[in-house]
């Protein structure tokens, strides 16, 4: 099992990381970029992707979907496919882990797409590329933290990977291209000071995205049901499509 109080990188086996839902998919699918937590990310490489097994709300997948939305929209892409659905109590896929560090210093780097700057929103936040999903995801249990897949479940799960065309696929880059493990909370510090760079101008309708989004992740720790907030100019009534899915497992 990995340890959340651990900031440095473990020696995992086959990392896995189980996540609610819709958020597990938008990663595995490469629109979601950035995974937040409060902790460090422990691993580097390979991290499996599981999705938990409460089934999403309508309101909840629409303030994701939303939220991506705007905030692509904010490099000029408009045309996002989203996932058909959302499947829960399954290993779904994994991406790259490259890198992890501090909201501050994503929402000032400059040398990433501003809309992967805008999706920081918590205290640390990891850094995914490559993903890839699984044709058949495979049932399965998932743990709190990261922790390493059954070795059964790796050696099939590995071998019925497909890639994913993302939306815009990002290549993060590293501080010292000899060091693997130089993209870490503290390494961008001293540039983004020297540089004097200023945090992003959000617009209205980003504003507002970004607050459903917010909305939408505490309802875990709360513990009940999401009441997305009044978003003013990103309301919009939920497809038959979107509707359905908070029954798909």
């Amino acid at each position: 099992m990995g340890s959340k109080g651990r900031s440095d990188v473990v020696n995992y086996r086959n990392p896995c990381l189980t996540m609610h839902q819709p958020w597990a998919s938008l990663l595995v699918h490469g629109i979601k970029r950035v995974e937040g937590r409060s902790w460090p990310a422990p691993i580097r490489g390979r991290l499996w992707i599981h999705a938990a097994s409460k089934i999403p709300e309508p309101a909840t997948i629409k303030a994701m979907e939303d939220f991506y939305r705007e905030i692509y929209a904010v490099n000029g892409i408009t045309d996002i496919k989203f996932p058909e659905h959302y499947p829960v109590s399954r290993l779904i896929g994994c991406v790259e882990v490259v890198g992890c560090i501090t909201r501050e210093e994503l929402g000032c780097w400059e040398e990433v797409p501003e809309a992967v700057r805008l999706e920081g929103q918590t205290d640390f936040c990891w850094l995914c590329e490559q993903p890839q999903k699984l044709i058949i995801p495979f049932e399965m249990r998932g743990f709190q933290g990261v922790y390493n897949l059954e070795r059964k479940i790796y050696e099939s799960a590995t071998r019925g990977l497909s890639p994913v065309r993302a939306p815009c696929p990002v290549k993060f880059p590293l501080p010292d291209p000899q060091d693997p493990l130089s993209l870490k909370p503290g390494s961008l510090v001293s540039s983004l000071n020297a540089s004097g760079t200023s945090k992003l101008e959000r617009s209205e309708s980003v504003n507002a995205a970004i607050a459903g989004a917010r909305a939408a992740a505490t309802q875990f720790s709360k513990g009940q049901s999401f009441q997305p907030p009044p978003t003013g100019g990103v309301d919009k009534p939920i497809s038959s499509r979107t509707r359905n899915r908070s029954t798909e497992g």
